[in-house]
């Protein structure tokens, strides 16, 4: 328990019982070092010329002054790095709110709950706030890439695959997996997608990286299927792919050189930025489902125009986002997005996929719903393929146990 005494926390709730309260359950969990604020100002003033003072903040929305909002606003100009734990006894899609806003300025939230506050609640979101003091050291900031840099790792076949499994909900058999892109770069280690992939749409380099994630990915199940393993590989593809009206008779080229059928390929499309040519985007993805190419409509809910893209493209799987997927089990705004979209899944003949599987609760919910494939860390994180087969026996174990 030593690690926990050099935890500071700051605390700032409008409530004084309830600032006690919290003081005093975080002192009986052995966090000893806790400051109390009434005032959001306070609790800015508190952090001074060094915010790394503080591993980790409470902070409650709905004070006066100074609200919760306002506070995180100000909080990111202070460069603060540890983690922020939001409160309130508002409306939980308030909470929701909030919390989106707080990640969408990079902060490190390490959880949203609602009050009153349980002290196993506050055990569970503080059990790894240990040893480096809740990332209380500054962050160092993203390495920048430019094309040359790019362009020179995939002529030294420097990008690989890593993938994520998918599972059946009903029978827990291992059917497909996502072929995700990693940068295995020589001097920064592992590099993720966050970091290059725009970098190759701004450059004309997505269909180079495309290229290489499907080819890797394809020889993959070739190896799959010759050990007698039958599963499918799912691939994203950008916008960018889809303008070029050769690209469907690339894919099936490519898919026979392999000698995959196309059956066992899914392509997954995001419609993270507007359709450069509509028309040769329908095209494409017409073409490729008249072939029986698999497409998918990957974190639905999330893009420009989902319903639209549904309407219009013969989509044949549909993907949920993990923002409505992890948590649904107790939230009913997630729910009635989740089973909503599944039952539109359903009436349109579509396999519904979730994504963001964090946990037993979501699995059970999702078993509860009649969901058909699941995607996320209680069921594997994305690994190297070597690695597939000890996960597969670790999943077998896991799903006869529950």
């Amino acid at each position: 328990m030593s690690d926990m005494y050099e935890i500071r926390i700051l605390v700032i709730d409008d409530e004084p019982f309830f600032l006690k309260i919290l003081t005093r359950q975080l002192n009986n969990l052995g966090y000893r070092d806790v400051v109390a604020c009434t005032r959001a100002e306070d609790g800015l003033e508190a952090l001074g010329a060094d915010p790394a003072t503080y591993q980790v903040i409470f902070c409650d929305l709905g004070m006066p002054g100074m609200d919760g909002i306002e506070f995180i606003r100000h909080l990111v100009g202070t460069a603060y790095v540890g983690g922020l734990v939001l409160i309130s006894g508002e409306d939980p899609r308030i909470l929701q709110a909030a919390q989106l806003l707080a990640k969408a300025h990079k902060l490190n939230i390490l959880g949203a709950v609602e009050k009153p506050v349980l002290p196993t609640t506050l055990a569970d979101i503080l059990k790894h706030v240990k040893g480096e003091a809740g990332c209380g050291r500054v962050r160092s900031a993203p390495q920048r890439y430019c094309a040359d840099d790019l362009l020179a790792a995939l002529d030294r076949h420097e990008l690989i695959n890593h993938y994520q499994p998918q599972v059946s909900v009903a029978s827990g058999d291992f059917v497909a997996v996502e072929a995700l892109v990693r940068w295995q770069h020589p001097m920064d280690g592992m590099v993720f997608p966050d970091q290059f992939i725009g970098l190759a749409e701004e450059s004309n380099l997505i269909g180079r990286l495309t290229e290489a994630v499907l080819l890797e990915g394809l020889r993959f199940i070739d190896d799959r299927n010759r050990s007698g393993m039958d599963i499918n590989l799912s691939v994203n593809v950008s916008m960018d792919n889809l303008v070029h009206l050769e690209f469907p008779d690339f894919v099936m080229r490519v898919a026979s050189d392999a000698n995959v059928p196309v059956t066992q390929l899914v392509l997954e499309v995001t419609e993270s930025r507007l359709m450069k040519d509509r028309l040769i985007s329908l095209d494409n993805l017409t073409r490729l489902r008249l072939k029986k190419v698999g497409l998918s409509i990957d974190d639905f809910g999330t893009g420009h125009s989902s319903l639209a893209q549904l309407r219009d493209i013969p989509f044949n799987e549909l993907k949920i986002d993990r923002g409505f997927t992890h948590g649904a089990a107790d939230n009913p705004a997630l729910r009635a997005i989740f089973e909503g979209s599944m039952g539109m899944a359903k009436h349109l003949g579509m396999v519904c996929v979730a994504e963001g599987v964090e946990d037993e609760a979501d699995w059970q919910y999702l078993r509860q719903v009649g969901c058909d494939l699941a995607q996320g860390y209680f069921i594997g994180k994305p690994m190297a393929a070597e690695d597939l087969p000890g996960w597969h026996v670790s999943w077998q174990a896991k799903w006869g146990r529950m």
